[in-house]
């Protein structure tokens, strides 16, 4: 299982340099690589960088290898904070942004496969396509998952402040061991 996961860590972190982001040693050695609990980490997981995260604001960058979905998840509030708010920049590769509507989903009009084991919970229907250059704004308490396209992606993310031991995900089954505080 170790040289799975080392292999693993290896093909993100190649990912990030294609992206020419320049990241220093440091950066690349605090990747947080979020499986979500769900033994799946190849189709649905989440690679993450944090700059900074404080009562002001948030910058991470986002690493999805080839075809890797984010599972769908919302910010809600808390307490007398308005949940997060969140600008995804889409830095190298291409992404695809899917955020709850009034539509149903339906698998066979998106653009993208939706991941075969937790395919119920994968419901926000309106796509979104970013290439590199492109960003889109997601408003708070806004249903939304995201998935690479066929090389991977990388993605900047800005927002208000990021307290993501407290989003809700569609899947009852999400667990997510949180290293942004």
């Amino acid at each position: 299982m170790a040289i799975v996961l080392n292999a693993y860590k290896e093909r993100v972190k190649e990912i990030f340099q294609k992206s020419q982001i320049v990241l220093t040693e440091q950066e690349l050695a605090s990747i947080d690589y979020a499986e979500f609990g769900l033994d799946n980490i190849e189709e649905e997981g989440l690679n993450l960088i944090l700059y900074v995260n404080n009562d002001r604001y948030c910058a991470k960058e986002m690493a999805l290898l080839p075809n890797q979905a984010c599972p769908e998840h919302w910010h809600p509030d808390l307490e007398n904070r308005e949940g997060k708010q969140e600008t995804f920049r889409c830095r190298w590769g291409e992404v695809y942004l899917y955020i709850e509507s009034d539509k149903e989903l339906v698998p066979e009009e998106i653009s993208v496969s939706i991941p075969e084991k937790n395919k119920p919970y994968y419901t926000a229907s309106k796509e979104i396509h970013l290439k590199a250059g492109e960003q889109y704004t997601i408003a708070p308490r806004t249903k939304h998952w995201f998935k690479a396209g066929k090389e991977g992606a990388v993605i900047s993310e800005f927002s208000s402040p990021s307290f993501d031991e407290f989003d809700l995900f569609t899947n009852p089954h999400v667990k997510r061991d949180i290293r942004d505080r």
